[in-house]
């Protein structure tokens, strides 16, 4: 699995959360905050740290689906979440869905 999934939804997430969650360095997700600005909107606390929504670390997802996965570009990326976000949104959520199913059925065929 590309990235991690946590169940518990917080109303901010720092950039080294959103980092941790999608394995990747935070310069990365500093990088496509920059590169996605339509998509990705941090707010800032008064230390001037970057804090993301779940509607942004869901868009980081996005991203990382197209351009890690996929192997799109960062600018084929933007072209298909203007195009296509809910088609992309939805498939993404189906891999994520199956790729926590095989995770579980593997922790039980372990078990056994």
């Amino acid at each position: 699995m590309p990235y991690k999934e946590f169940k518990i939804e917080k109303l901010y997430y720092t950039i080294g959360e959103v980092a941790e969650i999608l394995n990747e360095n935070t310069s990365l997700v500093r990088f496509w905050a920059q590169k996605f600005p339509e998509f990705i909107k941090p707010a800032r606390n008064k230390k001037g740290n970057r804090l993301f929504t779940a509607d942004d670390l869901s868009n980081f997802k996005l991203i990382y689906y197209l351009v890690k996965e996929r192997g799109m570009t960062l600018e084929g990326a933007a072209k298909r979440l203007k195009d296509n976000k809910d088609g992309v949104d939805r498939r993404v959520d189906v891999i994520t869905t199956l790729n926590n199913v095989k995770e579980r059925l593997q922790e039980i065929s372990n078990s056994i």
